[in-house]
């Protein structure tokens, strides 16, 4: 079976930079960390949707796929752009630099049981969405919605449609820079920038 494991980096995921950080060199350190992640994953085909982010091939390991959208693309239009490369797919956004990497194993696990997968953030958007592909076309919800996953089982079709896995957290806010875990290992360009 082909899965793919997409980080999704938008223009707006530099914001979380704390004061004195540079948000384009944020966004980049953040999409780099995050695209590490899911590089080093087995049984994985790495990816890297760049939607209206530029120099994102410049992180990206030799071979690694880097699909152009436009910034305002819905997670819909993510998921289409994936589906003629597999048969799974988990987007995963690009400002949660030390997302274990089991968690996004989880999600496809899940995938087994349900189309659609989520790991949840603490805010309430996801961190990840999974699905089988092709997405199907009644989830309209994207990463940063409000109350993502409520948002997908309302309008689901049937009760054990859409899975959850354990929540997670993203930096969106200068605020949440205080959620990395020095003991963590990875985050190695997030942790390089805080420190400089």
């Amino acid at each position: 079976m082909l899965r793919i494991a997409a980080v999704l980096v938008t223009p707006g995921m530099g914001g979380g930079a704390p004061p004195g950080v540079d948000p384009d060199e944020f966004l980049r350190a953040l999409a780099e960390d995050t695209y590490e992640i899911v590089a080093g994953l087995d049984l994985v085909e790495p990816v890297i949707v760049a939607a209206g982010v530029g120099g994102m091939p410049e992180i990206a390991w030799p071979g690694t796929r880097v699909v152009e959208l436009p910034a305002d693309s819905t997670l819909n239009e993510v998921f289409a752009a994936l589906h003629p490369y597999g048969e799974q797919a988990a987007v995963i956004a690009g400002d949660a630099p030390d997302l274990p990497p089991l968690l996004i194993g989880k999600l496809f696990r899940e995938l087994g049981r349900a189309p659609i997968a989520v790991t949840p953030a603490e805010d309430g958007t996801a961190v990840a969405v999974a699905a089988r592909l092709p997405y199907p076309p009644w989830a309209t919800a994207g990463l940063d919605t409000p109350g993502v996953v409520r948002h997908l089982r309302e309008q689901a079709p049937g009760p054990r449609t859409v899975a959850t896995g354990p929540g997670w957290h993203r930096l969106r806010t200068p605020a949440d820079v205080g959620r990395l875990d020095p003991g963590l290992e990875g985050w190695d360009n997030t942790r390089a920038l805080l420190s400089a």
